[in-house]
């Protein structure tokens, strides 16, 4: 019998110091993430971020809570029960750090009869830090626990073309309501020492922006290549000119080589080149989140008007939006099927 897993990034049971603590220790700890040996990690987790961080983490998170809960739990939850009302395959959801864990997501597949899943990183594009992790993790739950189970692997599908449809629909309802000087496709950064990682040919990535628009097997697994290639599709399909769009990567940490250019610095420089009503997009997330919510409708915002911006609009990622989950439902009945 077949069933999907449905896994997002995770989120504190609450948004206070005590609870954000242990799951920033489990993020930050995953050597996906900070991917240095253990000990330099647990130095640099557990003897420096873990003393400051919680506390911020927790401010932040408490100016985006919903009464419902965590703003990434609930959407992803909506999302997985509008899916499984458009399929007869059993979907489950998971998260990969917090409570809401893969093994229970396996477990719960498993009581149902579920040999053969389709595991699913809701991540349209690749990367160690999302995707990797997931499918390790999953991995060896497996071998563990449920060494009868099959899985298919929903590979990045960032070009797939009902998602850049579903996406491009999502982000132009907005739009049309909004008379933007400038749209800006920010992405979640990562450090670019991952981006030589994931090159299975080893030689392909310079990180030059060149190797991007190069063709190469290294794509298959290159977050840079698949985040601009997103922003290329979508501003095809709805037309954008030149010049009336750009691409930045936000979310960085401290002290490390991260994808450039930074959010944050390229917002605060639009107003003096004329940009004075700027629209923001986030498609390395399907659901509305910390980073999109807090980091971007908030803090973006806030430093847009401060340096002369007149209008700003965080738009919406395609959360449980009726053409993204029926194009996921899609793909689940054709996999069903298969």
């Amino acid at each position: 019998m077949k069933g999907v897993l449905l896994v997002n990034l995770g989120s504190p049971e609450s948004p206070t110091p005590e609870a954000v603590k242990p799951y920033l220790d489990e993020f930050l700890m995953d050597k996906y993430v900070i991917d240095v040996p253990f000990l330099l990690r647990a130095l640099l987790v557990r003897g420096i971020i873990l003393q400051t961080r919680p506390k911020k983490s927790a401010a932040a998170y408490a100016k985006i809570w919903w009464d419902e809960g965590s703003p990434l739990v609930v959407i992803s939850q909506r999302m997985q029960k509008k899916v499984q009302g458009l399929t007869n395959t059993p979907v489950a959801l998971a998260m990969r750090y917090g409570t809401m864990t893969i093994l229970k997501g396996l477990q719960e597949l498993h009581d149902k009869g579920v040999d053969e899943v389709m595991l699913f990183p809701l991540y349209p594009q690749h990367a160690m830090a999302s995707t990797t992790t997931i499918l390790v993790l999953a991995e060896e739950l497996r071998q563990k626990h449920f060494p009868k189970m099959k899985f298919t692997i929903v590979p990045a599908f960032y070009n797939k073309p009902d998602y850049i449809k579903s996406l491009a629909n999502s982000i132009k309802k907005h739009l049309d309501s909004f008379e933007y000087d400038h749209l800006l496709f920010s992405y979640h950064g990562i450090p670019k020492r991952h981006i030589r990682k994931t090159d299975i040919t080893k030689s392909h990535c310079k990180i030059d922006r060149t190797c991007c628009s190069t063709p190469s097997p290294a794509h298959e697994f290159c977050y840079s290549h698949q985040c601009y290639e997103t922003t290329k599709l979508v501003v095809e399909y709805l037309g954008i000119p030149e010049g009336k769009y750009s691409q930045t990567f936000q979310s960085r940490l401290a002290g490390d080589k991260w994808l450039t250019p930074y959010t944050d610095v390229e917002v605060n420089k639009m107003p003096e080149k004329g940009i004075r009503k700027l629209a923001v997009v986030t498609p390395a997330f399907v659901s509305d989140c910390l980073e999109t919510l807090e980091e971007i409708a908030m803090e973006a915002n806030h430093q847009f008007i401060e340096h002369g911006g007149e209008a700003f609009m965080a738009i919406p990622c395609m959360n449980d939006g009726d053409e993204w989950c029926q194009t996921v439902g899609n793909w689940i009945n054709d996999w069903a099927k298969s």
